[in-house]
C-alpha cells in the first residue's frame, strides 16, 4: 500500500496543529476533499493565500480570523505567494 503524499508539514501541539504549506507546491495538490472532523483554521501571518467551501466564493485567509470548515464539506486551498502558515483547531 502506497504511503499518501500530503502537501504540507505538521507539527501537533496536542489541542491544535500546525500546518506549513511551502510556496512551490504544485497547485494539483491541493484538490478538493472531505474531511472526517470539523475544524477552525487561521492564519499566523499576512498572506494572499485562499479557502474555498463547497458552493462558496474563495475567502482569503485573514490574520485573528477563523474559518470553520465543517465536517464532510468539500473544500480546498488556493495558493497564493509565500509560504502558508496555518493553525488547526480539531472540534
Amino acid at each position: 500500500m502506497a504511503e499518501e503524499f500530503l502537501p504540507f508539514t505538521e507539527v501537533d501541539n496536542g489541542n491544535f496543529k500546525l500546518r506549513t504549506f511551502l510556496e512551490n507546491v504544485d497547485d494539483a495538490e491541493l484538490k478538493w476533499h472531505q474531511d472526517l472532523e470539523d475544524r477552525l483554521v487561521s492564519p499566523l501571518h499576512e498572506t494572499d493565500w485562499m479557502v474555498q467551501l463547497d458552493n462558496e466564493f474563495p475567502r482569503k485567509l485573514v490574520i485573528g480570523e477563523e474559518i470553520l470548515i465543517p465536517k464532510y464539506v468539500w473544500h480546498r486551498l488556493i495558493k497564493g505567494s509565500g509560504d502558508l502558515e496555518v493553525k488547526i483547531v480539531f472540534k
